[in-house]
């Protein structure tokens, strides 16, 4: 196998030096290197397999008269003792076999090297559209569930496996238990009560100080009292009682998302029905319902409606509970709930009307209507501001870096977008591309971070695995969010050096995404059991995958070149749903 392997290396590097590697030679390292991975756990699957076979051949042509003495000698204090009672000890002990794969896994690292050698290149590329960043991104995005599933594949085959073994060593154990019940020698029961006698020899910790109470004949002790406990160990300081929560903010807060659930399901009604308008379009013939209206009802709903007011509620929750502290006005909040319900009730029946704003995507409300919903953001900010104002904690806690971000960022998003002397021309189009994209990124995606980085924790019961790694996503998601906007207008009208500064922070948005889902996935570290027995764990480890292939999935479509395959395709209309859906209501 080894002289196999420096063959393929030998002939490989060869071909190298005589043949220059095409355009896309680093994508197809990467798909053999994903299919040796494959290939690898399969050999792994199969040597296990192999192995049970083998162990179980090697069990029926040993005798078992000398694997039962063996297992005697190997007998511990308490089996003896057993046995020694009733005569019917069970030896649960099973040995792990350890699997020899040097051999399949030199072959597979000289193979990855020789590949290594061809992949270096001689000549100009082609230009091939494998070798485009954005298609790479992309294919590594497809990829990587199909990976999972071949680990949690092997998983599952090793948990069987372990079933069969385990199987196995009990029905050897009956055997030995009926081998040992037959036993009737003197001499074997006398071997093993000096066997028991030796194991159970132990100091009896009083050689030094013997075993007589002391007395202090001479008076000379003064002070003496029972000890209280390990003086050299500091006292553990005692948690710190977390607030009650106010019946009246539990009332806000469930009418915050009892109205949430009620508008996700009336935004996905509509868009089931949009979807039907498509394979049905003479479904109804009713303009309030035509498709140009009730598409922006169905996004404007999702948006304002479901996923702002779920934030909001858990917000009202988390804000004071990290503050340690009482929400500042209950009466704040109340506003700010009627009013947010009001733009999206007005604006509903405006868009179906066809009373528009006649702008882009996602600001179809009119500016009245809007404005209501930017009074209540106000009084939000104001309430979130001065629970903070009144903590009684001595740090900011990171929850509360998010989510007064997001919705100052909502606040300066919005007047962007309405400020009338900005929508005339070609600055409408930069300033739609910023509003429609911070909408998501700073008023939804930071909030739901924020929210992330309390109620992961809590579930867990463990700590954020890094406070600097949060503080990291934090400053660079403001740092290269705020720029992205224009991506989706590449090869437009708009200066040339606009969209390359948005293709630019779509790349380095590569930097908060990893860093939050590193830092999530770290968290669960130690804790991976807790998701079977928990309700939410799922939703959290769900979106913070998402979170992760969606962001990478804009990023790979900011490139020009992948611009120009998916811009005008479902692939953008499948990243705002990935992202809405996937991400934020998960």
């Amino acid at each position: 196998m080894l002289l196999v392997g420096l063959l393929l290396t030998c002939s490989l590097y060869a071909n190298a030096q005589d043949n220059p590697a095409p355009a896309g030679r680093g994508l197809s390292i990467f798909l053999i290197f994903f299919l040796l991975i494959i290939l690898t756990a399969s050999i792994i699957m199969f040597v296990k397999t192999k192995e049970m076979i083998s162990r179980n051949k090697q069990r029926k042509i040993s005798k078992e008269e000398d694997q039962f003495t063996e297992y005697l000698r190997n007998l511990d204090s308490d089996q003896i003792e057993t046995f020694l009672k009733i005569k019917n000890a069970r030896n649960d002990k099973k040995a792990d076999a350890t699997l020899n794969l040097k051999k399949p896994l030199i072959l597979i690292g000289i193979s990855c090297s020789s590949l290594m050698l061809n992949a270096q290149t001689n000549g100009e590329n082609s230009g091939s559209l494998l070798s485009e960043t954005g298609i790479i991104i992309t294919i590594i995005l497809i990829l990587t569930p199909i990976l999972a599933g071949v680990v949690l594949m092997f998983l599952k085959v090793r948990n069987v496996l372990k079933q069969y073994r385990k199987k196995q060593s009990l029905t050897e154990a009956d055997k030995l238990a009926d081998y040992l019940s037959g036993l009737s020698d003197e001499n074997i029961i006398t071997a093993l009560e000096q066997r028991k006698a030796a194991l159970d020899y132990q100091l009896s910790h009083a050689e030094l100080s013997g075993s007589v109470p002391p007395v202090d004949e001479k008076g000379i002790i003064n002070k003496a009292g029972p000890a209280s406990g390990l003086t050299f160990v500091a006292i553990k300081k005692k948690a710190v009682k977390r607030p009650n929560i106010d019946p009246h903010l539990s009332k806000l807060i469930l009418w915050y998302i009892g109205c949430a659930a009620f508008w996700l399901l009336f935004g996905t009604t509509i868009g089931e029905y949009l979807g039907i308008k498509f394979v049905a379009p003479d479904a109804d013939h009713i303009s309030w319902l035509s498709f140009g209206r009730i598409r922006p009802v169905h996004t404007n709903a999702v948006f304002w409606g479901w996923a702002s007011l779920g934030m909001l509620g858990l917000g009202y929750y988390i804000v004071p509970m990290v503050s340690n502290t009482a929400l500042a006005s209950i009466k704040k909040g109340w506003y700010a709930l009627y009013l947010i319900n009001a733009s999206v009730i007005l604006g509903t029946i405006c868009l179906m009307a066809g009373i528009n704003n006649g702008g882009g995507e996602y600001r179809e409300y009119i500016w009245p209507v809007m404005l209501l919903f930017a009074v209540g953001v106000i009084l939000t900010l104001v309430n979130f501001i001065q629970t903070i104002a009144r903590r009684k904690t001595r740090e900011i806690y990171i929850s509360n870096w998010y989510i007064v971000a997001a919705v100052i960022f909502a606040i300066v998003i919005m007047l962007t977008a309405y400020i009338p002397i900005w929508q005339n021309g070609l600055g409408e189009t930069i300033i739609q591309g910023y509003y429609m994209h911070q909408g998501v990124g700073m008023w939804f995606m930071l909030f739901t971070l924020g929210i992330v980085y309390y109620f992961l924790p809590q579930q867990l019961n463990k700590p954020i695995y890094s406070y600097s790694l949060g503080i990291l996503a934090f400053w660079t998601q403001i740092l290269f969010y705020t720029l992205i906007g224009t991506h989706h207008f590449v090869f437009s009208s708009i200066p040339w050096w606009l969209q390359t500064v948005a293709i630019v922070g779509s790349v380095g948005m590569i930097i908060p995404v990893v860093a939050g889902t590193t830092n999530f996935l770290l968290t669960f570290k130690g804790a991976w059991y807790k998701i079977a027995g928990s309700y939410t764990l799922p939703f959290f480890l769900v979106g913070i995958i998402f979170y992760f292939t969606g962001s990478m999935q804009g990023t790979a479509e900011a490139f020009r070149s992948t611009n120009l395959i998916w811009h005008f395709t479902d692939f953008t209309v499948a990243h705002s749903h990935l992202t809405m859906y996937g991400i934020i209501s998960f």
